[in-house]
Formats: C-alpha cells, structure tokens, sequence
C-alpha cells in the first residue's frame, strides 16, 4: 500500500444491486469518496415478486466489470492505482456474494494488491461517515437494512454492542409484506411509504408490537398479520379485491401500517439513548430513507438534544461506497489488514456483533 492517500476499490453484490465505488483514504482524515456507480435490478425481479438468487447472481456478473470501468473513469484513475480491493463478504446470498469476492480477489491477484473481506451491515453502520455531516464515535445506532431492525452501542470501528434487534420480521420486511398484501408492486416498502403520505396515519388501530416490552427487541410480524386481518375484512366487506379499493381506502391503510413501524422504531431508539446516556444517533439502512422516521426522529432528538445523522439518502440503498469506507475506516483504525491471500469464503450469515476488531 502506498504511503499516502492509499485508494481502495469496493465492490457490493449481497442481494439485488451491484455497487462500485472508490475511496481514497487521508492520515488524520476521513477517507473521501470519489466515485461511485450502481445498478439496480428491480426492475428484473418485479415479474417474480421477489429477488431470484440465481439470476441476481448472473446479472452481478455482467455488470461489476463495467461499473468498475465507469468508476475508475470518472475519478481520474486507473486499475494500477489501486491499493486495495475490498468486496461484502456476508451477509447476504451466497451466489451473489461469490461474484463480487471472486472479481475482487482476481483484480487483486492480477494487479498484486491486497484484498479485504467488509461486512455488509458494517457497511451501513458507517455510511454515515460519507455524510455532509459525519458523526463521531460514541454513538447509538439505528440500523434497519432488509432483514435486519438492530439497535447497536459502537464505541469505534469494530466495537460494536448488540442492545437490541427484531426476534421475527424486520422493518424493512413488515414494509414490504404489507405493501404486498395491499397490492403494490416490488419492492413493496418505498411504494407504500408514498401511497402513505396520502393517508391517514390514524385511520385503523394497528399493533406495536414489543412497545412496551421493558426491552429494545423488534417484532414485526404480528403487525404484517393484522394488516392481512383488515385487507380480507375489507376484502369481504366490500365483495372486491384490494386492488379495487379506492385510493383514499388503501392510503389510509398504508398510512397506519407505516405509523405502527416508524412508532416503535422511534420510541425503541429513544429508550436505547436513555440508556446509555448517548447524545448521537446514527440511523442507516435503506428504511432510513423513510421521511416520516426522519422527521420523528429529528422531532424527538431535537427535544432531547441529540445530534442524529443519517446517510445521504441515495446511500441508504445497498452500494459500494459504504464498503469502501468501511474498509477504509477499518485500516485507518488499525483494526484489520487486508491480505495478500487470494483464496475467499463468503458468509451468508454473519451477525454484525459477531465480529471483532478483527477479522
């Protein structure tokens, strides 16, 4: 690795999108990114319903290489000025994350440069830092990413402290599933939060679940069944599918959906700070994008006098920048070295707080 201003390649492939970016990393500094590209296939996936492991995993292959093209391009540099590749190692689908260790590791064997294995809610938990307001370490953390409602003390780069996280279905999760139920089309959550703002949040009593539980866990999946509860109420009522529904019937019932999840995330977050007596909150994850949770929460902080931070909203998504900066910061740190092996194992389970300062 070069002395200074080393450059690190990230690559991201867990799940539906394709991410590349380039960090260049600074002594004393946060690590600066300076280009990044992305594809979604959404739009593939929106015949089944759903992500398909097996064409997620092909549709990786053929784009990382021209991301990798364009992002190079763009910020001026060339394959031989990298000094390190880093790629998700997990979680996430098993085929899907092998392309991106497989590519990874051949550009680092072809071009003699070390590689390094991310964890991809690490990943998340430090998109922030790429933030027009970056924060500092200590802090809680909110991270609501696919499968995944965590609440977590990080006390620096790899000192993480699971303080809570959902014991069935996600945020994210509970958002899509209801979504579905209510006939929006996939993925579900970023349509119903829309279809949301034109409704009332009030309209249909719906459960918090583990509200008042004396914990910080999540449970998202009671809320899901009283959601289909009311759809085939009103179903059977009305003698027509959702789909016939007016407008105004569905906002409403989307609008209360979102306010039962941003209602527990909210208070859960809340109650973790006091706890810890923290002052900063991170949120990230792709529900951090939600607007109705960013303005509770900031409503909230503001009263307690809590700094939040969230990524840029086109970061909340899966992308290479946060891996890039999450290898950046993990060297700056001293916590881990990237390696000259080039042999890789992915995880496709791999629980955030399972890992050490190194690993």
């Amino acid at each position: 690795m070069s002395d200074t201003a080393p450059l690190i390649l990230g690559i991201e492939s867990s799940c539906d999108e394709t991410g590349v970016a380039l960090v260049q990393t600074r002594e004393g500094e946060l690590p600066v990114l300076l280009s990044h590209a992305l594809y979604s296939q959404i739009e593939m996936h929106q015949a089944y319903g759903g992500v398909v492991p097996e064409l997620a995993s092909r549709d990786h292959i053929r784009r990382v290489l021209p991301l990798t093209q364009t992002v190079m391009a763009e910020a001026g540099k060339t394959l031989k000025n990298i000094d390190v590749v880093a790629y998700t190692r997990g979680p996430g689908l098993a085929g899907a994350l092998l392309v991106g260790a497989g590519v990874a590791c051949a550009l680092g064997a072809a071009l003699g440069k070390p590689v390094l294995g991310v964890h991809h809610l690490e990943g998340h938990l430090l998109s922030p830092f790429l933030s027009a307001d970056p924060p500092e370490f200590p802090f809680v953390a909110l991270l609501v990413s696919g499968g995944h409602t965590q609440l977590m003390r990080v006390d620096g780069v790899g000192r993480y402290e699971m303080l809570g996280e959902t014991i069935d279905d996600a945020a994210g999760e509970a958002f899509d599933k209801s979504a579905k139920l209510l006939g929006l089309a996939y993925p579900g959550g970023p349509l119903l939060a829309r279809l949301a703002e034109q409704g009332d949040g009030a309209a249909y009593k719906l459960p918090r679940p583990l509200l008042h539980s004396g914990n910080l866990d999540f449970s998202f999946a009671g809320l899901k069944t009283a959601v289909l509860t009311q759809v085939q109420k009103i179903s059977a009522v009305r003698a027509e599918p959702v789909e016939a529904w007016p407008s105004t019937l569905r906002a409403d019932l989307a609008a209360s959906t979102q306010a039962a999840i941003i209602e527990v995330l909210v208070k859960k977050s809340l109650a973790a700070l006091e706890l810890t007596g923290m002052k900063r909150l991170v949120v990230a994850g792709g529900v951090g994008a939600n607007k109705l949770l960013r303005e509770q929460l900031n409503a909230a902080c503001a009263t307690r006098r809590v700094h939040v931070h969230y990524p840029e909203p086109h970061l909340c998504t899966d992308n290479g920048a946060m891996i890039a900066m999450a290898a950046a910061m993990r060297l700056q740190a001293g916590q881990q070295e990237a390696a000259r092996a080039y042999t890789f194992e992915v995880k496709p389970r791999w629980p955030l707080d399972a890992i050490s300062q190194a690993v």
